[in-house]
């Protein structure tokens, strides 16, 4: 049994911090609206706290999921910052989907503390999350790699180190990049087949038996057919983290014009109310178009 901070309880946090629980380790959380944490605690036995630092206090695992750079400094540094409540040897990891300069910045400082740090983003969306079966995408010293093994297995089927700080971050970027563009191509799909008065379900049922399959086609197809796109992960977040990657695109040069013209998409979804619709509703778009 491991003793955990979890700051951070959105959609992905609040189940990720319950599994800590399950597998037995003890769980002290915080989130910027105190009665979800108060709320959490209630559910699942762990004990809440106003601050990042009073949750950190005295804890070997400092777990972290909030929305941005600025968010996850935020509640690392500062007087009531997590960071001044860890103890030396203890381990931050971070599940923010930020930028890697950020996780290398907040790597530098927590290692003047004597506190370790491992960037490890996580893919799999809502569900992931509820069902305990994330991807987690890991930057950091192969020690600190090892000692998360502690807790991750709680919530992550796949957990894997790509390299050092920063390196998690990297690969969460190429998990959009790759998401953006299957995302698109299903949606012009779908689009072609309605347009062309196919059935839909059964055009799907066929072309998922050959190379066009996908996990987006697998788990998303009938909602995007039935125009229903509450299916979590939102387009606010998808063109936060495809900013991140168009940046970091810009200093490696490397050429995303895919990527760049679907988190344009992603604008124009924003731009018909759709800025809480999970990712698939590139289909709503081109559907307005096609009555238009």
């Amino acid at each position: 049994m491991a003793k955990v901070a979890f700051l951070g309880l959105g959609v992905m946090g609040y189940p990720m911090a319950g599994h800590l629980v399950k597998h037995g380790h003890e769980v002290s959380v915080y989130n910027r609206t105190f009665s979800k944490a108060q709320a959490w605690s209630e559910e699942f036995g762990g004990k809440a706290f106003k601050t990042p630092k009073e949750a950190a206090r005295g804890q070997d695992f400092v777990c972290i999921c909030v929305g941005n750079d600025d968010d996850l400094r935020s509640v690392v540094l500062g007087e009531d910052g997590a960071l001044a409540g860890m103890q030396p040897g203890s381990l931050m990891v971070d599940h923010t989907t930020a930028s890697a300069d950020v996780a290398r910045e907040l790597a530098t400082i927590a290692s003047s503390a004597k506190v370790n740090f491992i960037d490890a983003p996580v893919s799999g969306g809502q569900a992931g999350a509820e069902n305990g079966v994330l991807t987690v995408m890991i930057g950091g010293s192969e020690k600190a790699f090892s000692a998360a093994q502690t807790i991750l297995p709680a919530y992550a089927k796949c957990a894997e180190r790509l390299g050092e700080v920063g390196a998690g971050q990297l690969t969460k970027m190429v998990n959009q990049i790759c998401i953006a563009g299957v995302v698109q191509g299903l949606s012009e799909g779908l689009h072609f087949a309605r347009s062309a008065g196919l059935d839909g379900e059964k055009v799907v049922e066929v072309i998922s038996k050959g190379a066009a399959q996908s996990w987006q086609m697998e788990n998303r197809y009938q909602t995007m057919w039935q125009g229903e796109y509450n299916l979590g992960f939102a387009v606010d977040w998808m063109r936060k983290d495809l900013g991140i990657a168009l940046e970091e695109a810009r200093r490696n040069g490397s050429h995303l014009p895919l990527t760049a013209l679907v988190d344009q998409f992603y604008s124009e979804v924003q731009g018909i109310g759709g800025n809480r619709y999970d990712t698939s509703s590139l289909l709503a778009r081109l559907e307005k178009y096609r009555r238009n």
